[in-house]
């Protein structure tokens, strides 16, 4: 599943620009692999902040058992990396009669810096990410699974000889990507897992995939566009004129773009107290924020709705407005939706 698709930016440079290519093929191929996989969630172009530090990762995949970040590297000509792990690239010289060459950053040692950065977020948050959910296992989020990978440009050289081997299993070429993600991945049915007493990876239940997507999907740092300012101050008028009311955290963040197939892990919703003191829960499309011009819709993965100004998808169920629990679930009657509370017992109409 899609969480955030590639930010589109305004860049000039021919580096620059083949850069965003890349990032955008690599997109794409998770597009085509996982856009229907409900235990593979993924983000792209990921920015972050925590401890006064920025990170950007090009694609995050968070799925069953861990975490895969992946950066795009647009590399035409050759690239070597020495036992020391020092990378160098060709570069092009197509009227030289020798090949020149040039040291690069490696990418391997930067998405290892912005995994560290990653953790470190989480382990922070755990409670708030997982709470309850863990159990007796409290399994948190050093013992899962956590890879990086570096993909790039199809028509590079890759020397692959004198490579160390543990350089060379990371590098990918964009088209074997989704290949290498499978065999890391190496997800199997409940059925398999059950039988297959060797897999000791602890895993993610669906309810604790959704809730670390949430998460993160509220940290990114998104543009700062006119159309999200816009959107955000008109929210923040809203919240200062309904006092004590909360506003989820989903709502004030900057609106995400993403493909009308993908269903947000965590909805955008409006809450407001009227004077009865009856809690209504008010739908906003969490792509445009629409707030009547929609379609309520059910699809495998619950109650939702279609906005047909931007012709994208937001889910109905959000955390409890009461309690903030997130055990919550959307039942309907008749036209009626309505938003239960599995830990309060309260039950809030969704409008």
């Amino acid at each position: 599943m899609i969480l955030k698709t590639k930010s589109p930016q305004n860049v000039q440079s021919a580096q620059a620009i083949a850069g965003q290519q890349q990032e955008q093929n690599v997109a794409f191929f998770l597009r085509r692999a996982y856009k229907d996989h409900p235990q593979v969630l993924v983000i792209n172009d990921f920015k972050f902040r925590f401890n006064d530090e920025v990170a950007q990762i090009d694609h995050l995949i968070i799925y069953s058992y861990g975490f895969i970040l992946i950066e795009s590297k647009s590399i035409r000509g050759q690239v070597k990396v020495n036992q020391q792990q020092e990378w160098t690239r060709s570069l092009n010289t197509y009227q030289a009669k020798t090949t020149k060459w040039q040291g690069m950053p490696s990418p391997i040692k930067q998405v290892e810096l912005q995994q560290a950065l990653l953790l470190e977020l989480l382990m922070h948050h755990r409670s708030e990410i997982l709470g309850k959910l863990l159990g007796f296992k409290q399994q948190g989020f050093k013992g899962r699974c956590w890879d990086h990978l570096c993909a790039v440009s199809s028509d590079a050289i890759i020397d692959r000889k004198s490579m160390p081997k543990a350089v060379s299993d990371k590098l990918i070429k964009s088209e074997f990507l989704v290949e290498k993600l499978d065999k890391v991945m190496n997800l199997k049915s409940k059925f398999a897992r059950f039988i297959n007493t060797s897999d000791t990876r602890p895993a993610f239940n669906q309810q604790e995939l959704e809730s670390v997507a949430s998460f993160l999907i509220k940290q990114h740092i998104a543009p700062n566009t006119a159309a999200d300012t816009e959107i955000t101050k008109a929210i923040s008028q809203t919240a200062t004129e309904q006092g004590s009311t909360p506003i989820p955290a989903a709502i004030t963040a900057p609106v995400q773009r993403m493909p009308a197939q993908a269903i947000a892990a965590e909805p955008a919703l409006h809450t407001e107290t009227e004077k009865s003191q009856t809690i209504q829960i008010v739908l906003r499309c969490k792509h445009c924020g629409e707030s009547t011009n929609y379609t309520p819709m059910y699809g495998k993965f619950g109650y939702y709705i279609h906005c047909k100004q931007c012709t994208k998808n937001t889910p109905m169920k959000q955390a409890c407005p009461q309690c903030s629990s997130k055990n919550t679930r959307v039942k309907k009657s008749k036209e009626t939706y309505t938003l239960n509370c599995q830990e309060c017992g309260c039950g809030q109409r969704v409008v």
